[in-house]
């Protein structure tokens, strides 16, 4: 096995439905043990560009492979090394956590310890419970359980935390660390832009199936995207300027010593740049579309 190839590849990843392009040429790589995120709004591409990753859908045109194999042709031992959290499932109700659990573990040659991994999605006192008798946030841990359970190299999460309180977030998002310290490599999608914030080493902003930026977390948008913006009020007319050197603007501001009201320095975040991206990359297109 080659450890250094990259686990999913894709390039000039096409799929069309009559003149509808739903993923449009889109091209990126995660490599072993990075966690990626997909980033876009809905309709965007995202679901149907992991689909035809997991082999799930068949793709118009484009190359892609994942763990070296063209997901199109993938066999049960190529799907035995990936582990999917759909946004939603259809897991039977009438059997409990454990007995689900262990059940799926039959179905891989080599699965984590069920108790081990009841665990570690914090259902261990839940571990006897049926499923059907669980919360909404409880029964996505199960989701989740049943993910890694067959101890995956690649973990597809879509959406995984919908329906989770905080706390659960955060214990989720604890999980996600575990499991990329032991190697594992995950492409994650989510509407939590600080979740991907926290989680991802990398990301990929897909708007109009077009692959619209893509780079390290606190590299996105560009260097100029991640200008702080300065914000006072002065004479009642409320001001805004981008700087590179926020501290001497605010002393400039104070220089009779007084506080400008309502003075504020802002730190453009993930979400900030993401929301630029979309709707400068939806400006673009309006304007195309009108020549």
């Amino acid at each position: 096995m080659n450890t250094t190839a990259p686990v999913v590849q894709v390039e000039n990843l096409r799929k069309t439905y009559g003149s509808f392009a739903a993923v449009d040429s889109v091209s990126f790589e995660i490599q072993r043990g990075e966690t990626f995120a997909l980033l876009g709004p809905n309709g965007a591409g995202k679901s149907t560009t992991i689909e035809i990753l997991e082999g799930y859908r068949d793709r118009t045109s484009g190359h892609a492979t994942v763990l070296g194999v063209d997901p199109g042709k993938g066999g049960l031992d190529w799907k035995a090394r990936l582990g999917i959290v759909l946004q939603s499932t259809g897991e039977s109700g009438n059997v409990t956590v454990r007995e689900q659990l262990a059940h799926f573990a039959g179905y891989y040659p080599n699965p984590r310890n069920v108790d081990e991994v009841i665990n570690a999605v914090g259902l261990d006192e839940k571990a006897g419970t049926l499923i059907r008798k669980l919360s909404g946030g409880q029964r996505r841990r199960v989701d989740v359980a049943l993910g890694i359970i067959g101890n995956p190299e690649m973990l597809f999460l879509d959406e995984p935390t919908t329906g989770f309180d905080p706390e659960a977030r955060q214990q989720f998002w604890q999980l996600i660390r575990s499991l990329k310290s032991d190697g594992t490599t995950i492409l994650l999608t989510t509407h939590y832009l600080d979740e991907a914030a926290q989680l991802g080493d990398r990301a990929g902003v897909i708007a109009g199936g077009k692959m619209i930026d893509i780079g390290a977390i606190d590299e996105l948008g560009g260097a100029e995207a991640r200008v702080p913006i300065v914000r006072w009020r002065e004479g009642g007319v409320r001001h805004e300027e981008r700087t590179h050197t926020p501290g001497a603007l605010v002393a400039s501001l104070m220089a009779d010593g007084a506080e400008p009201s309502g003075l504020e320095i802002i730190r453009p975040s993930l979400e900030d740049i993401y929301l630029q991206l979309v709707a400068d990359h939806a400006t673009a297109r309006e304007v195309e579309n009108a020549r």
